[in-house]
């Protein structure tokens, strides 16, 4: 008998266990809140496609996520209306509340103007202190492409 008690225990953890699975994705609860700074520093269209996957995943998987890609350096291009491959793409990120920065500093030193750049996005002084601002505040830090 006591041994049918054992088992009948251990069978209960290990349900427990598999319920525990079922209730989450990679680790990753529904309604769980991230905040994620990403630092765009590449030209490349192939690492800018990637970009726009990675926003779509984490918004399918947590779409409370507040998300924010600073665009500095080459990675301007990302937000450029003559050069991004994928404007609309981030048109529609935009609408579902993703914030797109760029750095003035680099907006200086390439002739950039405001209007060049995606509709939606925003400027900032310089983006390395935006992304430092956003971790000294608490975020997650993922610089995208290589």
């Amino acid at each position: 008998m006591r041994s049918v008690i054992m088992i009948f225990i251990a069978f209960l953890f290990s349900m427990s266990g598999l319920m525990a699975q079922n209730n989450t994705k990679a680790g990753v609860k529904k309604n769980q809140m991230h905040k994620i700074v990403f630092q765009m520093v590449s030209k490349d269209t192939a690492d800018h496609n990637a970009m726009v996957r990675q926003l779509n995943n984490i918004l399918k998987l947590s779409p409370g996520t507040k998300l924010e890609v600073v665009c500095h350096g080459p990675g301007l291009s990302f937000i450029h209306k003559d050069k991004s491959l994928v404007l609309n793409d981030l048109g529609a990120l935009a609408n579902q509340k993703v914030d797109f920065v760029a750095c003035e500093f680099t907006m200086q030193q390439k002739n950039i103007k405001r209007e060049q750049l995606l509709d939606q996005c925003r400027t900032v002084p310089g983006g390395i202190l935006e992304i430092v601002g956003k971790q000294e505040k608490g975020w997650s830090y993922i610089k995208a492409g290589y």
